[in-house]
């Protein structure tokens, strides 16, 4: 590599980084998901929360979950840019400087877990200062390149958020908040392999250990297989608790299906086509399972 090249992928910042370098350092569509479960944890949840309160709370899990993914853009910016689809982000770009970028997503974890505790509650910041240190420290740093576990384990952070957000109403973590942590957590592997499996060379390439690189594709289709068997009673689980109605149950069980039938076909595939599609519907699954969840609960009402 030139030196230039050579700064780049260290994350020496060239001049000219602007206000939307640092917006995609947040990683605003992760972000837009998070918020999403998050708000719906806050909905759900039995009790009231005043407005501004809710909204404070919806603010700090953004910008909690937005300086986890900038730290995670620091560390991980040497394989960053070995990867076709990671290397135009602003660090291995060198649009942001590796310490700014740093800098921004450490104070971002402080002001979002202070905030959070001080204008909501302390149950509610404890959580979300727990999100940002497993996924930086446990999945970040710890997991992440040394095991194909990364996913699976790892994924319980952002599997966090509705719990975040019952917690910010309710001052606690009960059965109903924990079976939608169970929901995303679950969701997570066979999302996360389906991407894997198209953007294998990309992996392999920055020798990122996950599951289609170590275990092969034919061992990845099954478990994102099982796992989504596995999602389908914990996806009918909240109606069962309260937290959701019929209509609810109806629809999860058919997007549950139509899940299991994209992981047969990825798992009968000879193409990359069908992991893409699963990749793509997985996110539309999981978005309209909350969505139904919060629907319900604003036409309906009612408590768990």
């Amino acid at each position: 590599m030139t030196d230039m090249t050579n700064d780049i992928a260290l994350g020496q910042r060239a001049p000219g980084a602007s206000a939307g370098d640092f917006i995609e350092l947040l990683k605003p569509r992760v972000m837009s998901l998070v918020v999403f479960t998050g708000l719906a944890g806050l909905v759900l949840a039995p009790g009231h929360i005043h407005p501004l309160i809710g909204a404070v709370a919806v603010l700090c899990i953004a910008v909690g979950a937005g300086a986890s993914g900038a730290i995670n853009m620091w560390y991980d910016r040497d394989i960053d840019a070995v990867m076709t689809r990671t290397a135009k982000r602003p660090i291995p770009s060198g649009r942001v400087g590796a310490d700014e970028a740093l800098g921004f997503g450490v104070t971002l974890s402080v002001l979002s877990t202070l905030v959070m505790g001080i204008a909501v509650n302390w149950t509610a910041a404890a959580l979300l200062a727990m999100t940002i240190v497993f996924y930086v420290f446990v999945y970040t740093m710890g997991l992440k390149r040394r095991t194909p576990q990364n996913i699976v384990i790892g994924g319980a952070a952002g599997a966090f958020p509705p719990m975040i957000g019952w917690a910010a109403v309710t001052g606690g973590v009960e059965l109903p908040s924990i079976l939608l942590f169970g929901l995303i957590f679950l969701w997570t592997p066979p999302h996360f392999w389906a991407l894997a499996l198209f953007r294998n060379a990309d992996y392999t390439r920055a020798g990122v250990p996950m599951m289609p690189v170590v275990a092969g594709p034919e061992s990845t289709k099954r478990q994102m297989l099982l796992y989504t068997l596995v999602l389908l009673p914990v996806a009918a689980a909240p109606y069962f608790v309260g937290i959701a109605g019929p209509v609810y149950l109806a629809a999860s069980s058919l997007l549950g299906l139509m899940f299991v039938g994209c992981a047969v076909r990825v798992l009968r595939a000879t193409d990359d086509g069908p992991a893409k599609k699963m990749f793509a519907f997985s996110i539309l699954y999981l978005f309209l399972l909350f969505a139904l969840m919060i629907g319900e609960r604003l036409v309906v009402g009612g408590g768990a």
